[in-house]
């Protein structure tokens, strides 16, 4: 489904991508990580900060993050070391490693 070419309109207006990168897009470098994690401190964004740890340790799609439950990755009282989540969009089972730096996090 393109646009006409009797449209008058439809020969000045670019299109919708034009400009923008396809693709999957660069992994974030470490010192981005570290400034993330600086300024959510800062703001003492304490949610935020436990969500973007949690997100770089797991891989997973922000919408399987959202989704994610106390009892997923907590179990009497203490963070576990490894967790076990099923994705929101395949609903395929991820397990990860939960490093120190989510851990720490978690329990503030």
């Amino acid at each position: 489904m393109g646009q006409s070419e009797h449209d008058p309109g439809a020969k000045e207006k670019p299109a919708w991508n034009a400009g923008r990168k396809l693709g999957a897009k660069r992994a974030l470098k470490p010192q981005q990580v570290w400034a993330i994690r600086f300024w959510l401190d800062s703001k003492k964004r304490m949610r935020d900060r436990a969500m973007f740890d949690l997100a770089i340790d797991s891989k997973l799609r922000g919408c399987s993050i959202v989704k994610i439950k106390i009892g997923d990755i907590v179990l009497g009282g203490r963070v576990r070391s490894r967790a076990i989540v099923v994705q929101q969009k395949t609903k395929r089972p991820v397990q990860f490693e939960l490093l120190d730096h989510a851990q720490a996090s978690l329990n503030a």
